[in-house]
């Protein structure tokens, strides 16, 4: 192991043992140098791989602190059928919680949400996932949630619908009423429709500058790309949603019951 990377491995110890708190500031690069014996240069090699990772910030002019952690969310495959087993439910019980708050354990109070709803025509890709006509008229939907502790969004959410069926219901035109409660399940329900199964197909790579820019991404963290597709009981694609997730903060968990022999 060369010596930047010992050094690294030291620090990245002592943050995870809480030996270097959240926003605590590091000795400076001399000192440091000093304390691991070797050159600043070398010195410097480690701190970048750090704040690669996320774990330390370096101010220019003030210092290097350890990063306090952002948010955690775990996105498990239980969310969806939460959801239906909320959609019918009264209103009331539906505005205590959504699905963010599922996620990362926070409470509605800790959180701030913006929605932008705007007409958009199925490209080849949509349509073929839709089963409609290459330039069907479509319900697009964006989505940010926030904690109020942070300036980054948990997500980037891009949701789809097919314009003319949830224009049964002209609520469902209206950002205003977002956050919905009792998400998307339950605004389909209102329109007589009932989801089968839901479908996420994930990959991952480097962030877009824009993407790094809005989701408070460091150098080197990736992004998960999840395309949820949701069909209904009569094997019908009703929603189609594209979740951009940051990396250092997503953690996804699938748990799939096997049968007995």
């Amino acid at each position: 192991m060369a010596k930047y990377e010992q050094i690294a491995d030291a620090l990245r110890q002592s943050i995870r043992a809480g030996e270097l708190g959240p926003g605590e500031r590091l000795p400076a690069e001399d000192k440091l140098a000093q304390q691991y014996r070797t050159s600043v240069p070398t010195l410097q090699r480690a701190l970048a791989e750090l704040a690669t990772e996320g774990l330390i910030d370096k101010r220019h002019g003030v210092g290097t602190f350890v990063r306090t952690p952002r948010q955690r969310v775990e996105r498990n495959n239980d969310r969806h059928q939460w959801e239906k087993d909320r959609a019918r439910q009264p209103q009331t019980e539906r505005l205590k919680t959504g699905s963010t708050e599922h996620d990362t354990g926070l409470e509605v109070t800790d959180l701030t949400f913006h929605a932008e709803y705007r007409e958009a025509k199925a490209g080849e890709d949509l349509a073929a996932v839709f089963g409609v006509p290459v330039g069907t008229r479509l319900l697009e939907r964006i989505y940010r949630t926030n904690s109020r502790d942070e300036d980054a969004p948990f997500a980037l959410v891009h949701s789809y619908l097919v314009h003319d069926m949830v224009a049964a219901n002209p609520d469902l035109l209206d950002h205003t009423n977002e956050p919905w409660p009792g998400g998307t399940q339950n605004q389909l329900h209102t329109i007589g429709i009932e989801l089968d199964r839901i479908e996420e197909r994930i990959t991952a790579r480097p962030p877009t500058v824009e993407e790094a820019e809005e989701l408070g991404l460091k150098k080197g963290v990736s992004v998960i790309l999840l395309r949820k597709i949701c069909t209904d009981i009569n094997d019908r694609v009703v929603e189609v949603s594209d979740v951009t997730l940051s990396g250092d903060r997503t953690e996804l968990v699938f748990t799939t019951p096997l049968k007995r022999w």
